[in-house]
């Protein structure tokens, strides 16, 4: 667990939250099961209601319970940062920790990290590359401070800044039959569609855009699972199969001609791409600060801008 400065009980709070149980909670903190259920008992006198209650024998926030450990958690993270800072050798290092989701790590940021450590020669970078749900989850742990992600999420949890607007295409190889010309809306959907696991982002943003047409992937032929964004790229590019995907991953094929963007609709396909962070942050003038350097300059290619 990450040492933080804030008062016991209410990390003995964000524990059971993230543990779901007393047991567990207690193995977690050192503590025996009466000193948790004696911490959470004084917070509930304190705050004047109750912060869990059992639902089917789980154990569950109220909506009491919810508001408190959104700002406890806002707290925890805080004082991990303002310990780092504190234990540094440098009284006020330069440090940008920032998660990001699959595509938007191996092909946005390459860029902007060049030009962030060009401007910053010093600035201390940590970026791990994960799933929005396991990224929103290190933000309310306090292991990073900002997050760069393209899935769904409850943005009313959170500080959310829109980072970019992202086409997402349609493509096929150049060899493929449909790269000749436009296909009829139909024919699309007899190929075989090669697409991202479940709860990857870019999934869930091509599942939303097929319900707003009336659409699934069941309106496919054929629809084949590849938990590598390259390697869907490769079965393309080799004329197995059409995908969907977000420009910037595939721009530099889209440049060489491996691959060719599809239109098969009238409809042009968007989707955010999401600069967030905890609400009510004491490091929000500094996240925005960051969020206005990433931004200064443009990741895409100039053609494509």
């Amino acid at each position: 667990m990450v040492m933080c400065m804030l008062d016991p009980r209410l990390d003995t709070f964000l524990v059971l939250c993230k543990m779901k149980s007393y047991t567990k909670a207690a193995q977690i903190l050192n503590l025996t099961q009466p000193a948790v259920s004696q911490h959470i008992r004084y917070l509930e006198t304190y705050f004047g209601g109750k912060l869990f209650t059992y639902t089917n024998r789980t154990l569950n926030l109220t909506p009491k319970g919810e508001l408190l450990y959104r700002f406890a958690s806002t707290m925890q993270s805080d004082s991990t940062r303002v310990l780092e800072l504190l234990r540094s050798d440098h009284p006020e290092p330069l440090q940008l920790r920032i998660g990001t989701t699959l595509t938007i790590g191996e092909y946005v940021m390459p860029t902007i990290l060049t030009r962030l450590l060009e401007t910053y020669p010093h600035l201390q970078i940590k970026m791990p590359v994960l799933n929005t749900k396991m990224l929103l989850r290190k933000l309310q742990d306090g292991e990073i401070d900002v997050a760069l992600v393209e899935g769904y999420f409850n943005s009313a949890e959170y500080e959310v800044q829109q980072f970019s607007a992202e086409p997402f295409i349609a493509v096929c190889g150049s060899g493929h039959p449909l790269a000749k010309s436009a296909p009829p809306y139909p024919d699309i959907f007899k190929e075989r569609l090669i697409v991202r696991e479940k709860g990857s982002g870019t999934r869930e943003v091509l599942e939303h855009i097929l319900q707003e047409l009336n659409l699934s992937l069941r309106s496919f032929t054929d629809v084949c699972e590849v938990g590598n964004l390259n390697a869907i790229k490769e079965l393309v590019k080799n004329n197995l199969g059409i995908s969907f995907m977000y420009q910037a991953a595939a721009q530099r094929e889209l440049d060489s001609g491996q691959l060719v963007k599809l239109s098969f609709s009238a409809n042009t396909f968007t989707h955010s791409f999401s600069f967030v962070f905890l609400k009510d942050s004491i490091h929000r003038e500094e996240y925005l600060f960051w969020l206005k350097e990433i931004t200064k300059h443009d990741y895409r290619p100039a053609h494509n801008r």
